[in-house]
């Protein structure tokens, strides 16, 4: 029961806030105002589950803020200071870590994440982003001098965290990389230019090579894609591991905002898609999925960790075991 109040609570929390947010299609400026830095030896800008494990997970999390007014003022970034502003981004770090992180410890940065609305367009997105990604630059590598201790990590980011570990993949130094697992960038596209330019995107050939990124992008058919997985490389499915067109089953239950005891399971087939690197499932019932503004009924994008949440958990800690061993 804990597991899944924690998991209505994360994905309520982008709902509800949006619902109270104004879309405003007017392009962006160079004077848009932004929130305070968040200083990252402040540990109220930490969610952090230290189980003195030997491996560590380093989560971004999703867009949880939608463009709000705060003394008459629009923002387009999360203010990590405000507290009912944070209380969306908190949510989602207690419950993936709740789901994923099994005995591994767990750390997320709250940082200064776009709104849902500066995915509109490419400009806004270009635009916006990169305040974002300073922000979560400047937590890894204060989690790298302060709070890693020489552990190897998990990078892990959803939708637009995981957009931004790409970013630290590409900018890490050699001595980091070799203590990085794996990363898991869930709800995003990599592209082959991505990958031409940045040699250390390898991707997961199976369940346990390391060093490899994750990725994938889950629809009811290849119709239901957005920009969100347009033109993407690397993918596997999270259930057999594989990156062929061979089908993997197993039994869940569809929503994260009813309690699990009151669902039906649905009985899942799911298959990577080898030319469009779609994970194509069959079987889901849900019909509480899509999101606001940027969301599409058959793209079940706002269920990446809930639907896969113990085979990601799993094979977090098969990863973390080969590394730990080495």
């Amino acid at each position: 029961m804990k597991r899944n109040a924690l998991l209505c609570i994360t994905a309520l929390g982008l709902l509800c806030l949006l619902s109270q947010c104004r879309t405003k299609d007017n392009g962006w400026t160079a004077e848009e105002p932004v929130p305070n830095p968040p200083e990252y030896s402040d540990s109220t800008q930490w969610y952090i589950s230290d189980r003195g494990s030997e491996a560590d997970v380093f989560y971004i999390i999703s867009t949880e803020t939608g463009d709000y007014t705060l003394d008459g003022v629009e923002y387009h970034h999360a203010d990590t200071y405000n507290d009912s502003l944070r209380t969306p981004l908190y949510s989602e770090m207690l419950g993936v870590d709740t789901l994923v992180s099994g005995r591994l410890n767990f750390f997320s940065p709250y940082y200064r994440q776009c709104s849902l609305q500066s995915f509109l367009t490419d400009s806004l997105t270009e635009a916006r982003l990169p305040l974002a990604v300073d922000d979560a630059r400047r937590a890894f590598l204060y989690y790298l001098t302060n709070l890693n201790h020489g552990r190897p990590f998990i990078l892990a980011g959803f939708s637009q965290g995981a957009k931004i570990i790409l970013q630290l993949i590409q900018e890490m130094d050699d001595r980091t990389y070799r203590r990085m697992i794996a990363a898991y960038a869930i709800g995003t596209s990599i592209t082959q230019e991505m990958v031409d330019n940045n040699p250390r995107l390898i991707a997961a050939q199976g369940a346990d090579d390391t060093g490899c990124v994750i990725c994938y992008n889950s629809v009811r058919d290849t119709s239901c894609a957005t920009g969100i997985s347009q033109d993407n490389v690397i993918a596997i499915n999270p259930v057999n591991w594989r990156t062929d067109a061979t089908p993997a089953v197993f039994a869940t239950q569809p929503s994260p905002l009813l309690p699990v005891d009151q669902q039906q399971k649905d009985n899942l087939k799911v298959r990577l898609d080898p030319q469009t690197k779609l994970l194509l499932v069959e079987g889901y019932t849900a019909t509480d999925y899509v999101l606001p503004l940027i969301g599409k009924e058959g793209n079940y994008h706002s269920r990446e960790i809930w639907l896969y949440r113990d085979h990601l958990r799993d094979n977090m800690a098969l990863r973390a075991s080969k590394m730990t061993k080495k």
